[in-house]
């Protein structure tokens, strides 16, 4: 199986639009979140996705809520926000929003460290875990330095380590890879990232 991962577009139709055309090829396509602007926008920059053959998977960022995404998502898209979905063979589980809350408007979508961690325990498998936050310590710097990743995604990461964790939300790190155990933990950003899995495995 190709899948192809995608984050943070903030509403960039030409950067949904290169996703779109890359879906072509793809098996799976995810959405690791923030896909417009503020809660703005988000039925209009989804739209550059309708008609895509492959399924998808998408989990909220923190520009728009999980009800929102669940509304306005192209059709046959699955939404996970503390839930696990297989498809063709593998077996995802997603937690959106940002955790724990950044230093943003009352229009951020946020879950404290606490909530994260009780919807992360429904997750017992995963071959790939889809989080719009990072892991603590890995991905997650600011351009000053602070590690600004979650403490309940690196918790489920290391207690169930899928193969493959794919996240996005701090800019800094996008298109950087990381290590915890044996899982591989990337920060999308909104291009065409490609990962190769087998089939039925």
């Amino acid at each position: 199986m190709r899948v192809l991962g995608f984050s943070d577009v903030h509403a960039s139709a030409k950067a949904m639009r290169t996703v779109a055309e890359a879906a072509d090829g793809a098996d799976l396509v995810i959405g690791a979140g923030d896909f417009c602007h503020m809660r703005q926008g988000l039925r209009d920059i989804l739209s550059v996705l309708d008609g895509i053959a492959a399924p998808m998977v998408m989990v909220p960022g923190n520009v728009e809520s999980a009800e929102e995404l669940r509304r306005d998502a192209p059709k046959g898209a699955v939404v996970l926000h503390g839930q696990g979905h297989v498809i063709g063979g593998l077996r995802l589980f997603g937690l959106g929003y940002a955790v724990p809350p950044p230093p943003f408007g009352d229009w951020s979508c946020n879950l404290g460290e606490d909530e994260a961690e009780a919807m992360l325990a429904a997750c017992e498998a995963a071959d790939i875990l889809i989080s719009h936050s990072p892991p603590k310590g890995v991905v997650d710097r600011t351009s000053t330095g602070i590690s600004v990743g979650s403490v309940a995604v690196r918790g489920a990461i290391e207690r169930v380590q899928p193969r493959l964790v794919l996240c996005g939300h701090v800019h800094e790190c996008w298109g950087e890879r990381g290590k915890i155990g044996q899982s591989e933990v990337v920060n999308l950003g909104p291009v065409v990232n490609w990962f190769e899995f087998e089939a039925g495995i």
